[in-house]
């Protein structure tokens, strides 16, 4: 069964968070890495949900970004990252 991921990402250099989801964690964070389409090549993931479907992956995915928030996504990172 395909499992979908929630991640946040952050940048050192940028000192940014990035929230996305994937089907493949790995990869993803690898492309991340390998192009500056965001701006730097150190990001390293900070949080990830597994989630059963895409469409759960992409309704979790605009949560976290609806909320607009950093203080948000750091407590995520305490809290469960």
């Amino acid at each position: 069964m395909p499992m979908f991921f929630v991640y946040i990402i952050y940048s050192v250099t940028l000192n940014k968070f990035y929230v996305g989801q994937t089907a493949d964690l790995d990869k993803r964070l690898q492309q991340h890495n390998s192009n500056e389409n965001l701006g730097a090549k150190d990001w390293k993931i900070r949080y990830s949900e597994t989630l059963a479907t895409r469409a759960e992956a992409m309704k979790r995915e605009k949560e976290i970004k609806n909320k607009k928030s950093r203080k948000y996504i750091e407590w995520l990172i305490l809290q469960f990252g």
